[in-house]
C-alpha cells in the first residue's frame, strides 16, 4: 500500500500545484484598437482585448483627454464614455458619447476575471 499512499500523495501535490497556477492567472491586455502610442484619426469605438474571459459588472474604463494642440498646461479632461461587454467575453469596448477632438488621450482600464483581482492599466493615443 505504500506504493497506492505515494501515487495519491504526488497526484493531490500535482492537482494543487495546477490549481494554485490557476488561481494566480490574472486578465492581461493583449492587445488595443487604436494601438498603444498610435495617431489615429477619431476612432468611433476603442477595443480592449485580454487574456481572460472579464467580468463585465466588476470591469470598467474611463477616457481622458490628456493634451489639446496649440494649448499647453492643458488640464486632463474626462470624456463621456459609454464601456460595454461584445460576444467575445475577452473584449471591452469604449464608445465616446462625442467625436473625440484632434488632441492626445489616455484609457485607463480595469479588468476582473474570474479570479476576482482587478488588473489596472492604460493605453495612450492621439487624435489626429
Amino acid at each position: 500500500m505504500p506504493s497506492l499512499l505515494n501515487t495519491l500523495k504526488c497526484a493531490f501535490a500535482g492537482f494543487a500545484i495546477l490549481a494554485a497556477n490557476a488561481a494566480l492567472a490574472h486578465p492581461k491586455l493583449l492587445s488595443s484598437t487604436p494601438d498603444a502610442n498610435a495617431e489615429v484619426p477619431a476612432p468611433e469605438s476603442i477595443e480592449l482585448r485580454f487574456s481572460e474571459d472579464l467580468m463585465p459588472q466588476f470591469s470598467a474604463a474611463s477616457l481622458v483627454m490628456t493634451g489639446m494642440p496649440g494649448m499647453t498646461g492643458h488640464p486632463p479632461m474626462k470624456m463621456t464614455i459609454k464601456v460595454s461587454a461584445t460576444k467575445d467575453p475577452k473584449t471591452m469596448v469604449i464608445t465616446p458619447t462625442q467625436a473625440l477632438p484632434a488632441g492626445s488621450y489616455r484609457v485607463d482600464w480595469r479588468a476582473v476575471s474570474s479570479d476576482t483581482h482587478p488588473v489596472t492599466g492604460s493605453v495612450p493615443f492621439s487624435v489626429k
